[in-house]
């Protein structure tokens, strides 16, 4: 339907409702002579008589009043959708989608998100545990969370987090009787437990890095997982050395429960990032997600990796 015929349906419902010409172009800021010529303008499109008019009052027909009857309720929902987009400028609400690293969310997303939360009722925030490559684009999502060398250069990528140290531990069981590696090759002569990349459908290479040379080695064991957490607790459990990020070792290192390995080799990675396609114009929920998430150096410097 063409533009005008809405605005006429719309001037038409004013002249009913009322039951006055006069009336009805003051509601809609017109001369009575152009609304009334409106309307003979869409009765003669629709080829039927839609008002009753006397010198001394205007009054829906049967075919009027039907229309007037399917008209009113939904052009009041398009008016009420329109004033709550407009709100929206001012109070954020909606949903943000967002795709990222199982320890992305429990470290960097979450602790800052949940008091956003809190304060915007009306804010809802949809996490997606994924570890491949998302097309946010193409997945529909808002946003994403990736190591900083990692985020594609058509997006815009806002750093949410400290650089990222990777460890390699294990329990003091399973080390127990067995030689320590002394350099990342010999990892091929433990037990090591694995992570799957969704991406490439194959394991991941554990990257090392010590004075500058950085090599991967691929290792072998008896676990396999697509999950950070449980990878953890497989190294706890027994089951072999994990590389994991340190944050989450840590604790079970000062414990005991865990034994650092290849301490002089472990890497560090930027920091994550959250990336988003290049919009010109952000929905208030997802700029207050990105301002919520952003990394300032001097308030966090304290959960820097050391």
């Amino acid at each position: 339907m063409p533009k005008e015929n809405l605005n006429d349906l719309h001037a038409f419902m004013a002249v009913a409702q009322t039951r006055s010409f006069t009336r009805a172009a003051a509601q809609l800021g017109l001369s009575r002579s152009a609304l009334s010529h409106a309307m003979l303008a869409l009765e003669a499109r629709l080829g039927v008589r839609l008002l009753t008019r006397t010198t001394r009052s205007v009054s829906p027909t049967e075919a009027g009043a039907r229309l007037l009857s399917v008209l009113s309720p939904r052009l009041s929902e398009i008016q009420q959708e329109l004033e709550s987009l407009t709100a929206m400028r001012d109070k954020p609400a909606g949903t943000v989608r967002i795709t990222a690293h199982d320890h992305a969310i429990v470290t960097a997303l979450w602790p800052r998100l949940l008091p956003l939360l809190r304060q915007y009722p009306d804010v809802q925030i949809e996490f997606s545990v994924d570890y491949a490559m998302t097309d946010i684009a193409a997945q529909r999502f808002d946003a994403g969370v990736r190591v900083g060398n990692r985020v594609d250069k058509d997006m815009i990528a806002v750093r949410i987090a400290p650089d990222l140290r990777m460890a390699v531990a294990a329990s003091p069981d399973y080390l127990a009787g067995r030689s320590l590696p002394a350099t990342p090759q010999e990892l091929t002569e433990h037990c090591c437990v694995n992570l799957r990349l969704p991406t490439h459908g194959g394991l991941y290479a554990w990257d090392f890095e010590k004075d500058g040379r950085a090599l991967s080695v691929r290792v072998n064991g008896q676990t396999v997982f697509n999950n950070t957490f449980l990878m953890l607790q497989a190294a706890l459990d027994g089951m072999g050395l994990a590389y994991v990020p340190y944050d989450l070792v840590k604790p079970h290192i000062e414990a005991g429960r865990l034994a650092p390995v290849l301490e002089d080799w472990w890497p560090v990675f930027p920091g994550y990032h959250l990336y988003y396609a290049n919009r010109r114009q952000l929905s208030p929920a997802l700029a207050l997600v990105i301002e919520a998430l952003r990394y300032r150096a001097e308030s966090d410097r304290a959960s820097a990796t050391t």
